[in-house]
C-alpha cells in the first residue's frame, strides 16, 4: 500500500488525543473521521486536528469507503464488539488495551482476525516504549536475563475520573486493564510463557463496584518471576514503574524513560525514531498494514495475556 492510509479514530478522550498527537508525526497517514459520544466536544477536537468527518456512531465511520483502518480508544467494555464490527466492515483495527474484559470475547476477536486476515493489533504500549525496547534489545543480544520484575501500578482514583480529570462514563479495572500491561510485558521480556499466576485483592469499593487494590504474582516457564502491585488508592506519583532485576544489572523503566539501579539515567533517545511510545505503537500498526504482515502486539501475540487474566479472575471470584 503506497497511498495514504485513511484512519478513523473512535474515542476523543484523553487517550484518543494522545494518538492524534502521535499520528501528526507519521507520514502517509491521515485521520479522516472522529467518533465520540458527545458531538459538540468531538467537533471541537476534530477542528483542532483538521478532521473533516465527525459522528457519535462508529457505523458512520465504517461506512466511509476511504477508511482503511480504525483506532479504538473507547471504553473497555466496548473494545471486543467494536473490533469485531471494524473487521466485519473490512477495516484493519488497532484496539486500545485491553482487547476485552473476558476471555470469551478475546477468543471471538482472534477467531475473526484469523478468518479475515486483517491487521488486528492491541495497544500494549509497553512493548514500544523506548525504555522497554532498550531492555528487550539487551535480552535479545543475550546480555541480560530477567530474574525478577517488580512492578507498581499506582493511581489515585476513588472517583470515576479520566487522565484529564474529567468524569468517566465507564469504570476502569485494575485486572483487565492495568494488569494486562504487565502480564503481557513480563512474558514478552522473559521470552517465556507464564506458567503460574496468583492474585489477591482488597475490599470492593461501595460505589465503583471494583477492587481498589490488588497484588499479582507471576512465574515464567524459564523461572523468572514477577510481582505486581496495583492500587487506585495511592496518593502520590501516578503511573506504572517497572524494576527489572537481572543477571547483569538492574533497570527501572518509567514510561519512555530508563534508569539503572542507582537511579542514573540511561540515554534511550536513539532506540527508535521517536521517544513517544504511543507514536511508535501507531507506526507499527501502519507499517504492518503497508507491509501486509503481523504486527508486534497483534491479537495473536498478546492473546496468552488474556488467558492469564481469565485465570486470575477465576481465582479472585473463588476467594
Amino acid at each position: 500500500m503506497s497511498k495514504t492510509i485513511k484512519v478513523a479514530l473512535a474515542g476523543a478522550g484523553a487517550f484518543g488525543i494522545k494518538h492524534l498527537d502521535g499520528i501528526k508525526n507519521i507520514d502517509g497517514v491521515e485521520v479522516v473521521s472522529l467518533v465520540s459520544r458527545d458531538l459538540e466536544k468531538t467537533r471541537e477536537v476534530a477542528d483542532k486536528y483538521g478532521i473533516r468527518h465527525v459522528s457519535t456512531d462508529l457505523a458512520d465511520s465504517l461506512a466511509l469507503p476511504e477508511v482503511d483502518a480504525v483506532i479504538l480508544c473507547t471504553p473497555t467494555q466496548m473494545h471486543a464488539a467494536q473490533a469485531i464490527q471494524c473487521m466485519k466492515a473490512g477495516k484493519h483495527v488497532q484496539v486500545e488495551i485491553p482487547l476485552a474484559d473476558s476471555l470469551k470475547e478475546a477468543e471471538q476477536v482472534l477467531a475473526l482476525q484469523k478468518q479475515t486476515g486483517l491487521v488486528a493489533m492491541v495497544g500494549h504500549t509497553r512493548r514500544f516504549n523506548p525504555s522497554h525496547q532498550w531492555v528487550h534489545k539487551k535480552i535479545e543480544a543475550g546480555e541480560f536475563h530477567i530474574q525478577q520484575m517488580d512492578v507498581q501500578t499506582y493511581f489515585f482514583r476513588r472517583t470515576n475520573m479520566n487522565a484529564l480529570g474529567q468524569p468517566r462514563s465507564w469504570t476502569d479495572h485494575l485486572l483487565w486493564h492495568h494488569a494486562a500491561h504487565t502480564v503481557d510485558l513480563f512474558a514478552y521480556q522473559a521470552g517465556s510463557p507464564i506458567v503460574k499466576a496468583n492474585a489477591i485483592q482488597g475490599p470492593i469499593h461501595k460505589d465503583l463496584g471494583i477492587a481498589m487494590d490488588m497484588s499479582i504474582q507471576l512465574k515464567a516457564a524459564n523461572g523468572a518471576i514477577c510481582t505486581l502491585s496495583l492500587s487506585f488508592n495511592n496518593d502520590g506519583p501516578l503511573g506504572t514503574f517497572f524494576r527489572y532485576i537481572g543477571d547483569t544489572g538492574t533497570y527501572i523503566a518509567r514510561y519512555d524513560d530508563l534508569y539503572n539501579g542507582k537511579e542514573e539515567k540511561i540515554d534511550v533517545s536513539q532506540v527508535d525514531v521517536s521517544m513517544n511510545g504511543i507514536e511508535l505503537q501507531d507506526r507499527e500498526f501502519f507499517a504492518a498494514i503497508r507491509e501486509g504482515r503481523e504486527p508486534n502486539s497483534s491479537v495473536q501475540k498478546v492473546f496468552n495475556c488474556y488467558k492469564v487474566l481469565h485465570e486470575l479472575e477465576q481465582q479472585l471470584n473463588a476467594a
